[in-house]
């Protein structure tokens, strides 16, 4: 949850991320909470080769698996895995449940998740089943879970060209942000009654930062988080963002949103598809991207 992403939200991340998050913020405070415990953390015997059968049950790791070579080594994965190459796969989790059964009938010998997931996984550790699970809160979880899963599955060399190629497709895209002469605030709306937003530990707030702007909700210390209104209404943010599966557009004629400067001034943004924003995985440049093109003319 990363998510979903970040900690991956807060940790779905698509609609599936922005539940992950609220459900993991519950359970902890993304429960993502979890995500602020080691990484990884695995059960059962060393693997004396690399995992030829994966399961992938968060939809930013299934993504990083195929990002690196190793679909060919993916059984199954969530039901919210989007990449092109994964649809026939058996889906065996969501943003709430895993499907311990359906996981051992697969044969994996190895199963990748997320800390909030470490209670849903019991059973599989109780089989045998051999779990690793990787924080995925923060902006450089992303590439400490690519190299952990190049290494897991064979594909080190794989992984470090792409942890490489994402580094400096980054630094490309932050040249764009130079010339900034401020920082527009950016507000990023997961749920409106409780307002839930992304605090200043989650990966979305490096994310705006990389942007060339700042987070709205820095003074919610946590990685995802409830967020008063009268809070949102003293950080007046410049732009607000939010996927579809929230429906920001149903609670803007109402307070607190109604009274926002952004809100006022059409600076309301959804973003679609909300996996490039919300899922901490290898296509977080899109988010980035997407980001950018929103704040520039705000920021001279």
């Amino acid at each position: 949850m990363r998510a979903p992403g970040g900690p991956e939200a807060i940790v779905a991340y698509t609609a599936a991320m922005r539940r992950a998050v609220c459900l993991a913020v519950l359970l902890i405070a993304t429960g993502l909470a979890g995500c602020a415990g080691p990484s990884p953390r695995s059960n059962g015997p060393a693997a004396a080769r690399p995992a030829s059968r994966v399961v992938a049950l968060v939809p930013s790791l299934g993504g990083d698996l195929f990002a690196i070579g190793a679909g060919p080594a993916v059984v199954g994965v969530s039901a919210y895995t989007d990449v092109p190459a994964s649809p026939a796969l058996p889906r065996v989790s969501d943003s709430s449940s895993v499907d311990a059964e359906k996981i051992v009938a697969l044969r994996p010998d190895l199963v990748v998740g997320i800390p909030a997931q470490a209670r849903q996984v019991e059973s599989l550790q109780r089989a045998g089943v051999r779990v690793v699970l990787m924080r995925d809160d923060r902006y450089e979880d992303i590439f400490a879970n690519l190299a952990e899963l190049g290494a897991l599955t064979g594909r080190s060399p794989q992984a470090a060209a792409t942890i490489a190629r994402l580094r400096a497709q980054t630094a490309e895209l932050q040249a764009r942000t130079r010339s900034f002469k401020r920082k527009p605030s950016v507000f990023v709306a997961f749920g409106t009654g409780p307002i839930w937003t992304a605090g200043s530990g989650s990966y979305i707030a490096t994310l705006i930062a990389l942007a060339g702007g700042r987070n709205a909700a820095d003074d919610l210390h946590q990685a995802w988080g409830e967020y008063g209104a009268e809070s949102l209404l003293r950080a007046q943010p410049d732009v607000i963002v939010s996927d579809p599966s929230v429906h920001l557009e149903s609670a803007l004629g109402r307070e607190p949103w109604r009274s926002l400067r952004a809100v006022r001034e059409g600076r309301v943004y959804v973003v679609e598809p909300a996996s490039i924003l919300e899922q901490p995985g290898t296509h977080y440049t899109e988010g980035l991207q997407w980001l950018i093109d929103r704040l520039v003319p705000l920021a001279s």
